[in-house]
């Protein structure tokens, strides 16, 4: 089984440009040949591209270091020296790449197939043929290639899921996944089973939904206790949370708020947005518990959420059918509103091309 890794820094070089040339005409029966070297070639640009058969970056372990080559210099009879061959670096689909010296983010990589052109490779240098002048027929100069840019970046992978399942260790998380989905998360009776986020496919009503279920959550997580804290940042590419508590924890209303604790301050810590996701909540393992007991925790969480909880049971499953519609309803309305911002973003790109040609 592949490791997950999902944060890297990696060393970024252009490739330089090839140096012009200096040379001269010569040949039989011409003594005064004219200058005749050629222009250098362009290095190496770095150029990013998402491959949807990447669902890691587990291969940035074993090469940090990324440098294009170099253009070829330039030759004599006029001959322009070859440009270099682009570094490609493929990149799994939801990778941020972010500049290690400012944090800023600069490119997210979150569609199928994107291709984005990173550091321009440096041009190459002007052989002595291109300085010819009327008044310096012969002139003895020829410029060097220019030097490719250099930057190190760090790669953040975000899983692209349209449903997060978070919850405190042992909620049944795994096993409620492994039961609407193909995936086969290990499960046992002790925290932690879950040590990398695991991705399941579910078709409902003929539309296909990717679930992940995050590691156990536990107080401090966004203080990076435990493991929550690395595997928060998937949450906050999807369309809702299920937030799963397990029905059978003595005290139900304090397990959900320290779950809800730890996303609004990782919020504050990182800027992100994971308490403010549309959150259906859903008491597990309900199929163990009495009718009295039910009652009870449904009614705890109710005033916590000021919403009905959703009894649920892996084993017998009940709940899961009306938990997996209501989900959808949640994910096609964030479908929706990501293809009207991508036509808006088009229509945008549109209009700055246009104003490119009339400019």
């Amino acid at each position: 089984m592949a490791k997950f890794l999902d944060e890297v820094k990696i060393y970024l070089r252009s490739g330089d440009g090839g140096g012009g040339c200096i040379s001269f005409r010569r040949e039989k029966f011409v003594p005064n040949g004219g200058p005749d070297g050629g222009d250098g070639g362009r290095g190496g640009h770095i150029i990013f591209t998402t491959n949807h058969n990447l669902n890691t970056l587990i291969d940035f372990r074993y090469k940090q270091h990324f440098k294009a080559s170099r253009g070829q210099h330039g030759m004599g009879r006029d001959r322009s020296g070859s440009r270099a061959e682009d570094m490609v670096i493929k990149v799994p689909v939801g990778t941020e790449i972010i500049n290690d010296e400012t944090g800023e983010v600069l490119k997210d990589m979150n569609k199928p197939d994107q291709t984005w052109h990173m550091l321009k490779g440096g041009r190459g240098g002007r052989g002595n043929a291109t300085f010819v002048t009327s008044v310096n027929q012969a002139p003895k100069r020829a410029d060097p290639g220019e030097e490719g840019i250099e930057m190190w970046v760090r790669l953040r992978l975000k899983l692209l899921a349209d449903v997060g399942i978070i919850g405190l260790p042992n909620a049944g998380k795994s096993t409620f996944l492994s039961v609407i989905s193909n995936a086969k998360p290990e499960i046992a009776d002790y925290p932690f089973t879950t040590l990398s986020p695991q991705l399941g496919m579910v078709r409902r009503h003929n539309k296909d939904m990717v679930f992940a279920d995050l590691p156990g959550l536990i107080q401090g997580a966004a203080d990076g206790k435990g493991m929550g804290h690395r595997f928060l940042k998937h949450l906050s590419r999807c369309a809702v949370s299920l937030h799963l508590i397990d029905g059978t924890e003595p005290n139900t209303a304090v397990t959900y708020r320290t779950i809800r604790d730890e996303l609004e301050r990782y919020d504050e810590q990182f800027g992100s947005n994971l308490a403010t996701l549309p959150e259906i909540v859903a008491i597990s393992k309900s199929d163990a518990m009495l009718d009295d007991e039910k009652i009870e925790v449904v009614r705890a969480i109710k005033e916590q959420t000021g919403k009905e909880p959703v009894l649920l049971s892996s084993i017998t499953d009940d709940g899961v059918e009306g938990i997996l519609n209501t989900l959808l309803q949640y994910v096609d309305a964030a479908r929706s509103a990501r293809v009207e911002e991508d036509e808006e973003q088009e229509q945008e790109l549109l209009f700055d091309f246009d104003e490119a040609i009339n400019d």
